[in-house]
């Protein structure tokens, strides 16, 4: 299953070269990832991430440009490695017709009042499971799967 974020571009979002500016892009797989780790885990498990998370590792690969237009483009992400102390959330950032996007990033639950990572808990394992596709790669060629 891939939770799917559907994501309104927006003027700003445009370089000089009118298309999304590359770290924008990082901002979308945000807001995807924040819909599907806190707001959907916090109503399947009300104590989910609750503690705090941190991101470890970006990888992306741009894949056409992107340029504004009224309609959202549509963030799918999934889960494509679950550890003890950390999860892979994987991305593509896609309309109808093209891919623009495809990314990872490593999360980490982090235990805030420590200052330290911690593992997994049991509930938000249990939600992150149902997001489990290890079989997609990320470095696949370009085109819509």
């Amino acid at each position: 299953m891939r939770h799917v974020y559907e994501c309104p571009l927006r003027w700003s979002d445009m370089d000089a070269f009118g298309h999304v500016n590359n770290v924008v892009f990082l901002r979308y797989l945000e807001e995807a990832r924040i819909d599907m780790m806190f707001r959907l885990a916090r109503e399947a498990a009300s104590d989910a991430f609750t503690g705090g998370s941190v991101v470890a590792r970006h990888e992306i690969d741009y894949l056409r440009p992107l340029v504004h237009r009224h309609e959202p483009v549509t963030v799918e992400t999934w889960v494509s490695k679950l550890g003890r102390a950390s999860v892979t959330v994987s991305y593509e950032i896609k309309d109808n017709t093209d891919v623009y996007v495809r990314a990872s990033t490593v999360v980490v639950p982090y235990d805030l009042e420590s200052g330290r990572p911690r593992r997994i808990s049991a509930e938000e394992r249990s939600f992150l499971e149902a997001y489990v596709d290890d079989s997609f790669d990320n470095r696949a060629p370009t085109g819509v799967r």
